[in-house]
């Protein structure tokens, strides 16, 4: 580091007033890892933020030392956009602050937060908003994308349930968006990632869930796949919007109510979740059992918050990852095809192809109401490459290209802009579709020299 540097960072740490990383600090490497190993970045200096006043010092410190900038939530963004070469990284994961009003059903939320500090704190009142799936993830990634989950059919996307956001825009100003104040930011905010500022504290519409539900998983041998999806495919067309059927196909880990002797085999599993009265979901969800011959199930009734937990040993951090993604309107033979052929090519023991279900609510929302507009998804795949060695890294990317590439023809229109790796971005524009054009006149207004695009990036005009 030269001297003009060392001086201009020495200035920035006195005025932040708050925990400034540089490369050789204690911390440093810990705070730049993220969940993706694959992504391996070093910034020139880690402001860790606890305050909005301490968020708008470090993006007034970027633009006007024309620093790359990236923005840490959860740090769980599959193209690692968390953490930037040689720039400034903006730490926000000690913002972890959720305060519940149970009255008006409402949660304001900081942009540290994991799902799991959300459920913690709103099942504590038996409410919840549609969320993902793994508790390590980060809320606000998760919200910007898009985000959906166990609840979606049922209550929409994480968006259809935002009620408002604070926001500090490249000018380093903090603002609020609302559908009645700063309208077109918020509009942009819903769906279209980290392109228009730094939101330090969200609002959300919360739902009476649980706090127990009905849950778990049936799995069946993979000979029986053909068997089993087909039936998957027509049953979630018409199953109500309570019940969430999600499909994964993988190695079988070592579950207790599994017999040893399938631990490592090909397997097909369905997830199950249901929003509702667990007597009545006990009900709907008897088919399922009758799809094949099951090698085990394990369905109760269980904690809520303790469901949004049951993926979290199979996603751990510091694994390699590398994913691809496609939507669905409906699973047609030549899908299911596809995707058993690749299943039984798995390159490691950790990758798999999950079918997640949205649909319902998800789908009623008007496709131009809001940055995201794939509303027509009833089917979300991703294609999960995930793996320990970097000399596996050719291997499982290669695999996961290519049942992309096989499974393209039968996918519909738009992408989940959470799911694009960094090597995706030819695809923006595709995932956005409709909404690009408006995406793009609100880009070049509230960040006209594209301060932020460490993301999904929309250029500005």
């Amino acid at each position: 580091m030269n001297q003009p540097q060392k001086a201009r960072i020495d200035e920035f740490k006195a005025d932040f007033a708050g925990e400034v990383l540089l490369p050789g600090d204690g911390g440093y490497d810990e705070v730049r890892q993220i969940w993706n190993a694959v992504i391996d970045r070093r910034p020139a200096l880690i402001a860790r933020c606890t305050s909005p006043g301490q968020v708008v010092k470090a993006v007034n410190f970027a633009r006007q030392h024309a620093l790359l900038v990236s923005i840490r939530g959860g740090g769980h963004n599959i193209a690692g956009n968390a953490v930037c070469d040689d720039g400034l990284m903006i730490d926000l994961s000690l913002m972890k602050g959720v305060q519940v009003n149970a009255n008006t059903r409402r949660a304001i939320v900081e942009p540290g937060c994991t799902l799991a500090d959300f459920d913690a704190a709103t099942q504590a009142h038996g409410l919840a908003t549609p969320l993902g799936i793994n508790s390590t993830t980060g809320v606000a990634g998760l919200t910007l994308g898009g985000g959906f989950g166990w609840l979606s059919r049922k209550y929409g996307m994480t968006i259809d349930n935002l009620l408002s956001a604070d926001v500090v825009t490249a000018d380093g100003n903090q603002v609020h968006a609302s559908e009645t104040e700063n309208d077109d930011l918020f509009w942009g905010l819903r769906g279209g990632g980290g392109n228009f500022g730094v939101v330090t504290r969200f609002e959300f519409q919360l739902h009476a869930v649980g706090p127990e539900v009905l849950s778990g998983l049936i799995v069946f041998p993979f000979d029986q796949a053909k068997s089993v999806l087909t039936q998957f495919a027509r049953f979630t067309e018409t199953m109500p919007d309570e019940l969430s059927v999600w499909m994964v196909t993988r190695q079988a880990p070592p579950l207790p109510f599994l017999p040893e002797d399938v631990h490592g085999k090909e397997v097909v599993v369905l997830a199950l979740c249901y929003a509702g009265d667990p007597a009545e979901g006990a009900k709907l969800i008897e088919p399922l059992r009758k799809f094949g011959t099951a090698l085990g199930e394990h369905v109760g009734v269980q904690p809520y918050s303790a469901w949004q937990q049951a993926f979290d040993p199979l996603l751990t951090r510091g694994a390699r990852n590398y994913w691809k993604s496609h939507n669905f309107s409906q699973l047609s033979d030549g899908a299911i095809d596809a995707i058993i052929e690749y299943a039984a090519l798995l390159p490691s023991p950790q990758c798999e192809i999950f079918i997640g279900t949205i649909g319902g609510q998800t789908a009623r929302v008007a496709s131009e109401a809001m940055a995201y507009s794939n509303r027509d998804a009833n089917y979300v795949m991703n294609v999960h490459g995930r793996w320990e060695s970097p000399a596996e890294d050719q291997r499982c990317i290669a695999w996961a290209r290519e049942f992309f590439a096989k499974s393209q023809p039968f996918a519909s229109s738009g992408a989940y802009i959470n799911f694009l790796t960094e090597d995706e971005t030819d695809r923006i524009a595709f995932a956005y579709g409709a909404t690009y054009k408006r995406l793009l006149q609100i880009k070049t207004k509230h960040d006209p020299t594209n301060l932020f695009r460490m993301n999904q990036n929309i250029k500005p005009a």
